[in-house]
């Protein structure tokens, strides 16, 4: 009974193995073509960090998601036939689905069914290093499975006994929710553990201001922390490269501090991952100084920018002082500008940009670009007066050595 549970959080998909895939969204009341077009891209640039190759996306225009199959009866049916004639392993719906549509989805395309939690949960659980990511990761995936149980135990009764085959009895579904709900009390206790080791860990780094890097995934956090503080921090063009928190000492004009990089932030990241993660995120918690890093060069850098700031909120740090770091100027210049565009125009341009978000910011911010180290000499100048001006008011007996 026990070891058939275990299957459950065990990863379905072997990534390492190439696998093809359909992403599949669902257009509601009140959402565009290009917003439903941009989470389905994010959709797709998460499948290929998984490890998975996108062969077609599927949308269809819904006032309300179909209760039992989340799409309509007719896109079911396209989505079938395109499923039956490629090679295809994989449906990826970029909304969640409950247990009973994975069921029902299933049964009819034949083919395993995840939903866009889920695909962040495997890649969590593949990038996950440390003891704290792990437990933080295991605790979310148990999570995610509890309200799903029913639709997951008819899952595997069909891989065992084909499809169609009769599910379990009611009373093995509540021995395994016993199972679930226990495994999540054990791994609470275990991350409330490695949560005090860390607050003792953090308490004795002495009295620095502390600095973090906070963004959505996939900015340059990393890159950044690698420039400012010497240092070899992973860092690669996949989402959530980084889930495990670094911190650095740094020095900048004899002044030191420490810097921290963070997890990155996305849309319609599963609030359970959040809950679970809060931990790994003290680090923002109890920084002096945000250095929030926008990718400017993404289409909806706005958007992702208010992501950011609504989950700083949700952890009760958006009163902390920020420092705006716009980077990726190159690739936004790539973007946006033609070739023809004459100097002068392109110039007027940037600085009217410039301008808007010195206005927003307050002066906050600093434009640059990473990978060809252009304006660190300000970014570094702009975190240095910032940092030394907190000293003054948190350790100024100190303050005057940092000149």
């Amino acid at each position: 009974m026990q070891a058939k549970y275990v299957l459950l959080i065990e990863k379905k998909i072997n990534y390492n193995n190439p696998v093809n895939a359909v992403l599949i969204g669902v257009i509601q009341q009140g959402q565009t073509e290009l917003v439903a077009k941009e989470y389905l891209d994010e959709l797709k640039f998460l499948a290929e960090t998984a490890g998975a190759t996108t062969l077609k996306i599927f949308t269809q225009k819904l006032d309300h998601p179909d209760s039992r199959t989340f799409v309509g009866k007719g896109k079911l049916e396209e989505i079938k036939q395109f499923v039956s004639r490629k090679n295809v392993g994989l449906v990826i719906f970029d909304d969640e689905l409950t247990g009973s549509q994975i069921s029902a989805i299933e049964k009819e395309l034949n083919v395993i069914t995840i939903d866009r939690s889920d695909l962040i949960l495997d890649i969590f659980a593949s990038r996950a290093k440390t003891a704290q990511a792990k437990v933080q990761v295991e605790l979310a995936q148990y999570q995610y499975i509890l309200p799903r149980l029913k639709g997951m135990w008819k899952h595997l009764e069909r891989q065992g006994g084909g499809i169609g085959s009769r599910g379990p009895g009611e009373t093995e579904i509540e021995t395994d929710r016993r199972i679930v709900k226990d495994k999540i009390s054990v791994l609470r206790k275990r991350l409330l553990e490695i949560d005090r080791q860390s607050f003792t860990q953090r308490k004795d780094r002495g009295e620095f201001i502390r600095v973090a890097l906070v963004g959505y995934t996939n900015v340059g956090k990393s890159t950044i922390m690698n420039l400012l503080s010497k240092s070899d921090v992973f860092a690669e063009n996949k989402l959530f490269a980084t889930l495990d928190t670094t911190t650095r000492k740094v020095v900048l004009g004899h002044t030191p501090f420490l810097l921290s990089d963070t997890v990155g932030f996305i849309r319609k990241l599963p609030h359970h991952l959040i809950e679970s993660f809060k931990s790994t995120l003290d680090e923002v918690r109890e920084a002096d100084i945000l250095l929030h890093v926008v990718d400017i060069s993404h289409p909806q850098y706005e958007e992702q920018l208010d992501v950011v700031n609504k989950t700083l909120h949700e952890l009760k740090s958006d009163e902390k002082p920020v420092i705006t770091v716009f980077n990726k100027m190159d690739q936004y210049e790539k973007n946006t500008f033609d070739e023809w565009l004459e100097p002068e125009i392109k110039q007027q341009l940037l600085t009217e940009l410039k301008d808007r978000w010195q206005n927003e910011t307050k002066g906050n911010c600093v434009f640059i670009s990473a990978i060809d180290k252009v304006n660190l000499p300000e970014l570094r100048q702009t975190i240095l007066n910032k940092v030394r001006s907190l000293y003054q008011v948190k350790y100024p007996y100190k303050a005057e050595f940092f000149y």
